[in-house]
This record gives C-alpha cells, structure tokens and sequence, in this order.
C-alpha cells in the first residue's frame, strides 16, 4: 500500500485515550479508505480477500456461514463470489446481497438446528469467523478469552459442516491451544496458520484455517 503523511487527532474533551489512538490509527490506516472507495463494508474485507487468493476457499454455489458477521466485510466478500452466505450476529446488519442475515448467538444449544432449517436440511461448506473478544489490556486473560471464543465456533462448525467442508476463525499469535490444535487435525486433513498483508502488523491476530473435514461417526 502507498504510504502517506500521518494524520494527527486533536484530543476532544470527554475522549479517553484509546479512543483517541484508535481514531488516529483508523484515519491513517490506507485500508479503512480503500474500503470506503471499494464500497466494503469494513477492512476486514481484504483479510478474507487476500486469504482466499492464497487458500482458494470461496467458490460459486457453495453454503457458506459467517459468524459475528456485523457490519458485514466477510459476508460480502463470500457473495461477491457466488457463494449462498447466512450471516450469524448478535447485532444487527444492514442488508447485503445474497446474504440472509439470522440474529442469534451461535453458541446457544438450538443455533445449530436453527442454521440447518434455514438450510433445508443440508450443511455447509465453510464455516468462517473474524470475531474477537473485547480486549481488557491483561494478555492471559484476553488470551483465555480468544482461545474459548475459537473453542464455541469449531464447536459449532463441526455440528453442519458437510465432509471436506473447512473452518476459518481469527486466533492470536502462537497459534491454536495445542489441544484445539490436535483436535483439528484429527478432524480435518489440513490445519495452517496464516496472517493476511491487510493484518496491522502490530496486532496479534493470525487465522487458523482447516480444509478437508472427516466427519465423525458419532454426527453422521
């Protein structure tokens, strides 16, 4: 990306301090304004673009669910290729097309009953996930919480993922809890970690990703 001159943010009263780095960080962050010029709902969008350049994940016709999909950026991109997108959100979403949005909180118990009626009875083919967690600036705890959050989605995905179906979730640097980790790799024939361009380089975001689901037994 092109570099340009930064941008400095006058403190306002009643402005915490975080607030105000967050907003310096977005009015020079050059992927906030492409997305505005490309018309993508967030900056995420390129995450997922630049991932499925690398991975091949996104292909026309295929179910794709999108959990804590608000404002939308990965839930747009999957449509754009084609792919039937449902959105998962406890908040709302302005509409997008080709995408049916359901608000509810993917880790209650009927969630997956609930995606597979919307579904007709079929499962999907890619479960993907940018959630996180809000940050409380303590690292073990902040990392307890990511890992749980990536714990309920997998836990989810395998419910509806068809066979050789894949899973997408946002984690942290280090990777994937090694018991997660084996998990995955019992269920699914490849597990890889990876951290887009559009990623800030500060951030300790990586994404896990696993392609080529083995169903189990026990959900047949």
């Amino acid at each position: 990306m092109p570099t340009k001159k930064t941008k400095n943010v006058r403190t306002a009263k009643g402005r915490s301090t975080s607030s105000t780095k967050w907003l310096k960080r977005q009015i020079n962050d050059p992927y906030v304004a492409k997305a505005q010029a490309d018309g993508y709902r967030s900056r995420a969008a390129y995450k997922l673009i630049e991932m499925n350049e690398k991975l091949d994940l996104l292909h026309s016709g295929m179910s794709v669910i999108d959990l804590g999909a608000a404002p939308g950026g990965w839930s747009q991109i999957a449509a754009n290729h084609g792919c039937k997108v449902i959105a998962l959100d406890l908040l709302e979403m302005d509409p997008l097309p080709g995408v049916s949005f359901i608000r509810i909180d993917f880790s209650d118990d009927e969630a997956p009953g609930v995606l597979l009626d919307a579904l007709g009875g079929s499962g999907v083919d890619l479960v993907m996930s940018d959630m996180a967690p809000n940050t409380t600036g303590h690292k073990k705890t902040d990392h307890l919480r990511i890992i749980a959050l990536v714990e309920m989605a997998y836990d989810f995905a395998v419910q509806i993922l068809n066979s050789g179906g894949s899973f997408l979730a946002k984690v942290r640097q280090g990777g994937t809890e090694n018991e997660l980790l084996a998990q995955m790799k019992r269920d699914f024939k490849t597990v890889k970690h990876i951290k887009p361009p559009s990623s800030r380089q500060e951030s300790a975001e990586t994404y896990v990703i696993a392609q080529g689901f083995r169903r189990r037994e026990s959900l047949e």
